[in-house]
């Protein structure tokens, strides 16, 4: 189908005065495996690798992107074995990225919200087995959150069909031919011509809407912790307490548990956005309590043993604050429970957001 929609781009585009694709460029072919990359590096197959890569390269702390060939046994598999659906591999991308700048967590999030992942025959226009979407884990550590993201998907109401995305382990990668790496940077008319007739904004549009926005509003800003001096300077002794000792505030006895005001909730450490009003429900914990972070790139989650039983922790990622933690017992959509400590937080209405550096947000409340 690809090849279909090509078709008539070189041919309108030939008609106006542009050149045809050089398809005859010589082919640069790397393999790669996961002894070599144990850390920073991604392997995500989600249909037609232009659009997948050129979606990851929007990302500020992605390194770079490179389009190949994955899944299958077929050694150096070219362009055109691959696209029969004989050889077993898959489009896909690998996104080498900086660790100390970006969690794979995100990449998850972010891989998610760019594709569908109810549809086991393909991906949009692009049909049959080489264009399915696979998270293609290069470690324990990524099959592990590559399986909970999943999971949480899965649970969030999101789809009213189930999530078939595989998750498969990473065993060998091969960069496609020279001409397909940044295509969409080489050949922009073309690329937008195919990306508009895939259908795959379309359906991105109408099923996040706004929180395609929300996850990635605040990826351009940078939020530090101060020095251990500083904080004591301008936390309360309850604040400290939580934040930095791990500590639990009293429930019913804190100041945003029952807090009705519409707004946004950062971290009082490193004021980078965590929660927002619209996702807050009363649980009658006693304890501010929401379906969802604003911002996931924002919520860092750990196991927690504490306390003779098995939790998960919610910590914020650049002010690394302690939060509360995370329940499986909440409302839909997602069916989660953030259970925050209050003296983690700052509250900024809604009217001061723009004033206080987030003006960002504040069409989230104007649309509801």
């Amino acid at each position: 189908m690809k090849t279909f929609f090509i078709f008539f781009a070189a041919l309108t585009l030939f008609l106006t005065g542009c050149q045809k694709v050089d398809s005859a460029q010589p082919m640069v072919r790397e393999k790669m495996t996961a002894k070599d990359h144990d850390t920073g590096i991604a392997t995500f197959a989600g249909g037609c690798f232009w659009c997948t890569e050129a979606d990851f390269e929007k990302l500020s702390d992605v390194v770079k992107v490179i389009s190949g060939y994955t899944g299958g046994t077929e050694k150096n598999p070219s362009y055109k074995e691959v696209s029969s659906g004989t050889t077993g591999h898959v489009e896909a991308v690998q996104v080498h990225y900086d660790p100390s700048r970006i969690r794979y967590e995100e990449l998850l999030t972010y891989f998610w919200r760019h594709i569908d992942p109810t549809d086991p025959g393909g991906q949009f226009v692009d049909r049959g087995p080489q264009y399915r979407s696979v998270i293609f884990f290069h470690n324990e550590d990524q099959k592990r959150l590559a399986k909970t993201s999943k999971e949480r998907l899965s649970q969030s109401g999101m789809f009213n069909k189930p999530v078939v995305t595989e998750i498969l382990e990473f065993t060998s990668f091969y960069e496609a031919e020279k001409y397909h790496q940044d295509y969409y940077k080489k050949n922009p008319l073309r690329y937008k011509y195919y990306r508009y007739n895939s259908g795959r904004d379309k359906f991105l549009k109408q099923v996040w809407g706004n929180d395609m926005k929300r996850a990635k509003s605040d990826s351009g800003k940078k939020y530090t912790k101060p020095d251990k001096a500083t904080l004591k300077k301008i936390l309360t002794p309850m604040q400290y307490e939580v934040t930095q000792r791990n500590g639990t505030e009293r429930p019913f006895q804190n100041e945003y548990w029952d807090n009705k005001k519409q707004g946004i909730y950062i971290d009082v450490v490193s004021g980078e956005p965590l929660f927002s009003s619209l996702d807050k429900f009363a649980s009658g914990t006693g304890w501010p309590s929401f379906t969802k972070p604003l911002v996931p790139g924002n919520i860092v989650e750990k196991e927690d043993r504490k306390l003779f039983m098995s939790r998960i922790e919610v910590r914020s990622k650049h002010g690394d604050s302690h939060l509360g933690h995370v329940f499986s017992d909440g409302p839909q959509p997602t069916g989660l429970r953030y259970c925050i400590n209050s003296a983690s937080l700052r509250f900024i209405p809604k009217e001061e957001l723009e004033k206080e550096g987030y003006a960002e947000y504040v069409n989230i409340f104007q649309e509801k």
